[in-house]
């Protein structure tokens, strides 16, 4: 492990990059357990906090793991190493919205909302009032929980909105829904320990469990939620730490749970003792009469940590969002939060603070689901257009996102291929499943991040691309054998 101190580059930069070299080129072997954080600093004679920046910046990459009381070790990063005209690992970053997209092409792959429709003007008016009404309190730090009325506004938010109770005092302000999902993983997870998730699921939650040595097992998804037959089977081989899942809108699949399969996980929670991690980012957006409400809403075990991201229903740079917390964990996630970043930003917390508590976000949120009903009508109307070529999927009536089933025929990395081409962009389903060598027929069409115009122009792209795998007969479209 070699550094420089004469560079520019700062040393823990240069220790991480080290490292993961010797990780890629297996130098370094899986399960190998690197030196302590003393031995190492003394050795390369830098500060402590080199090597414990190096180390976390490791972790968050995915190339180690830490063992409390035990050590850290190596963690090979798993790469899908089967999609043609991709560099390892860009399709994960395209579904993260890392990957850059051609300024040309028709954004399928995106979930982002658009920004014509965020809520600049309010939001400056709250920031405003924050800096004249605080001056420079506005910018201490807040409690490592969170900023105290704004836990208050989230608690009177959750009420008015989903009739769930949770007290102030049991909320943990957070920097976005991936951070939240990454201070559990560091709470409840030992390496070994089983994690059960949907299947397909989101892939930033999985790489969060994978690199905290957690084995993970993928419960097949059904059109009504989680299939609970399968549940049940695992949960007695495997007694698992917890389930993650996403209660309405799920992503990829967009499936919502009935209001039965919700009871029932509720009480095999109880009766197998697991925590349920329920990830909220889309249950404000329905786009008919039948509102929805999260699974913690009926939680009366405290078994439920529920996670609410304010990234597709407000704006997603501004990273707020919020976890409630069971009693008994109170304090360790607050304390893998202040390891994490001692607080989210108190200034944007006050200002968040007013703008729920000027009820602002109500005229955001009739603004927005007016928007995406428009774009969600547009893009059903468009893809039955294509259901003679076989494809199939669910109306959601809700969320960002289209699920779309191919024929067994037409492979969705050809498809993505085949898109790409020709400037537009979407997302192979297969980065979504557990086991990525089956599943290989799905596509995810999301429409927040596109215009009207461009749903239409680029549903006829992929008809377009689609009769590559037809023939025509009798006026019939019919795959090649």
């Amino acid at each position: 492990m070699l550094i420089n101190k004469d560079l520019n580059t700062p040393l823990y930069i240069q220790l991480y990059e080290s490292i993961k070299n010797m990780i890629e080129k297996e130098e370094l072997k899986e399960g190998e357990k690197l030196s302590s954080i003393r031995s190492l600093s003394k050795k390369l004679e830098v500060n402590n906090i080199t090597v414990v920046n190096a180390y976390k910046l490791l972790e968050q990459e995915g190339y180690v793991y830490s063992i409390k009381g035990s050590g850290t070790y190596v963690k090979r990063p798993r790469y899908n190493m089967e999609i043609p005209y991709m560099e390892d690992g860009d399709i994960e970053l395209m579904v993260g919205g890392v990957l850059p997209i051609s300024r040309n092409s028709i954004n399928f792959a995106s979930v982002s909302p658009t920004p014509e429709i965020f809520p600049i003007e309010e939001f400056k008016q709250a920031l405003i009032e924050v800096l004249d009404r605080d001056k420079g309190n506005a910018f201490l730090y807040p409690e490592i929980n969170g900023y105290e009325p704004f836990r208050e506004s989230i608690s009177n938010f959750l009420y008015e909105n989903y009739n769930m109770t949770v007290d102030e005092d049991h909320i943990q302000v957070i920097s976005g829904g991936q951070q939240g999902i990454d201070i559990i993983a560091k709470t409840l997870i030992s390496q070994g320990d089983y994690i059960f998730v949907e299947n397909p699921t989101y892939s930033g939650a999985i790489a969060a469990f994978q690199s905290r040595g957690a084995k993970i097992i993928g419960i097949p998804m059904e059109k009504d939620g989680i299939n609970l037959e399968v549940l049940n089977k695992n949960i007695k081989m495997y007694n698992p730490k917890f389930l993650y899942m996403m209660t309405n809108y799920q992503s990829p699949t967009t499936y919502s749970y009935s209001e039965n399969k919700k009871r029932e996980l509720i009480n095999l929670s109880r009766n197998h003792n697991f925590y349920i991690i329920e990830d909220d980012f889309l249950t404000d957006l329905n786009y008919d009469e039948d509102k929805k409400l999260p699974l913690k809403s009926m939680d009366n075990l405290d078994h439920v940590i529920y996670i609410k991201s304010f990234s597709k229903i407000f704006m997603p740079g501004v990273r707020i969002g919020f976890m409630t917390v069971p009693k008994k964990l109170f304090k360790d996630i607050v304390k893998a939060k202040h390891t994490t970043d001692i607080s989210s930003s108190g200034f944007l917390q006050r200002a968040f603070d007013l703008y729920l508590r000027k009820g602002y976000w109500k005229n955001h949120i009739m603004t927005i689901k007016k928007v995406y009903t428009e774009k969600y009508n547009i893009m059903v109307e468009e893809l039955n257009k294509l259901k003679k070529y076989g494809i199939f999927f669910v109306e959601p009536k809700g969320g960002l996102s289209i699920w779309l089933q191919l024929p067994k025929e037409i492979d969705s990395i050809d498809l993505y291929n085949e898109c790409e081409k020709n400037n537009v962009a979407i997302v192979p389903g297969k980065i979504f499943f557990i086991d990525n060598k089956t599943y290989s027929n799905y596509i995810r069409l999301s429409f927040g991040a596109v215009s009207h115009e461009e749903i239409v122009n680029g549903t006829r792209i992929i008809e377009n691309c689609l009769k590559k795998w037809y023939k025509v007969d009798n006026n019939k479209y019919l795959p090649f054998v």
